[in-house]
């Protein structure tokens, strides 16, 4: 693996460390695994030119590897489902707090790379992919299977949102 300048894995730590706190994720607290992540997202980053994540392989094209961009799609669905994503960058509170223990996550990516539009499936009358969740404190909206587990504008939690769609 290049050598990457701690410089910009500090830096990119950081702007990670910020945006999840903003968005109410977590870092992974072991603070070498996770740097070893960032080291490996910014190794792509000079590879391809995107942060694909480093604990998948990426094809080196950009529209087949947008659901691999860190964070990528499967994020959200892998907290809700083992309290944490793929590679371990995000995990959930209990893991951030020491109360539960990191496990291994299974690949949630279908072989050949991610499923594109006309194979997914359609949700109600708006034919749309996930469901759509409103806060019911600042009106944010996400459409994902399960609303966050805090709200990224208010930081209210997933007990105030609502199904919207």
């Amino acid at each position: 693996m290049p050598e990457i300048e701690r410089e910009r894995v500090d830096e990119l730590l950081e702007k990670l460390r910020r945006e999840a706190s903003e968005g109410g994720y977590f870092l992974n607290p072991d603070e070498d695994f996770t740097r070893e992540l960032v080291e490996g997202i910014l190794v792509n980053i000079d590879r391809y030119g995107y942060g694909a994540c480093p604990c998948r392989l990426a094809s080196g094209n950009t529209d087949e590897d947008l659901d691999i961009v860190c964070p990528c799609d499967y994020r959200d669905p892998d907290l809700d489902d083992f309290g944490a994503c793929y590679c371990g960058l995000y995990v959930s509170q209990e893991i951030a707090n020491g109360e539960k223990q990191f496990e291994s996550i299974p690949e949630r990516r279908p072989a050949g790379g991610a499923v594109t539009a006309p194979e997914v499936g359609k949700i109600g009358d708006a034919g749309l992919r996930y469901p759509v969740f409103r806060c019911k404190v600042c009106g944010y909206l996400c459409a994902r299977d399960n609303p966050p587990a805090i709200c990224p504008v208010c930081k209210v939690g997933k007990e105030r949102f609502e199904r919207f769609f």
